[in-house]
């Protein structure tokens, strides 16, 4: 997928998170906004000049290995976006595989963090130039 087709996967998996959301499945809202970030995580990768394996983004922790080496270390994007990305990622692992509920207000938290990663992330991809592969 394209830099632009990531970016569009990610604004409509944080759109439903906040459908989610509203309908009281708090976990499933956290569960959405962390795909979100995921996709918009690999859009910056893909878009980068960096050549990053595609095995190592296609697990959770590769993913986040990967952005914070080749995103947040060059400083490309600010390092508080890394620090959010694995902060979700944590809730999100409660939110599916625990039988802990995460309450609103994390869940609130959780789709502000989102909305705010993809902004961020959608501001880099657009202001670099094309890449053909």
């Amino acid at each position: 997928m394209s830099p632009a087709e990531l970016i569009a996967r990610a604004r409509r998996s944080a759109a439903s998170a906040k459908l989610l959301f509203d309908a009281g499945d708090i976990n499933g809202a956290c569960n959405r906004a962390y795909y979100a970030m995921f996709d918009a995580a690999r859009a910056a990768l893909v878009a980068g000049d960096e050549s990053v394996r595609s095995e190592a983004i296609k697990t959770h922790s590769g993913l986040i290995a990967a952005f914070s080496l080749h995103v947040i270390k060059p400083g490309l994007i600010p390092a508080q976006y890394g620090k959010s990305l694995r902060q979700v990622d944590q809730i999100r692992v409660i939110a599916d595989y625990s039988d802990e509920e995460v309450d609103r207000e994390r869940g609130l938290s959780v789709i502000g963090q989102g909305d705010q990663f993809i902004e961020a992330v959608g501001s880099y991809v657009g202001g670099l130039p094309v890449r053909f592969r």
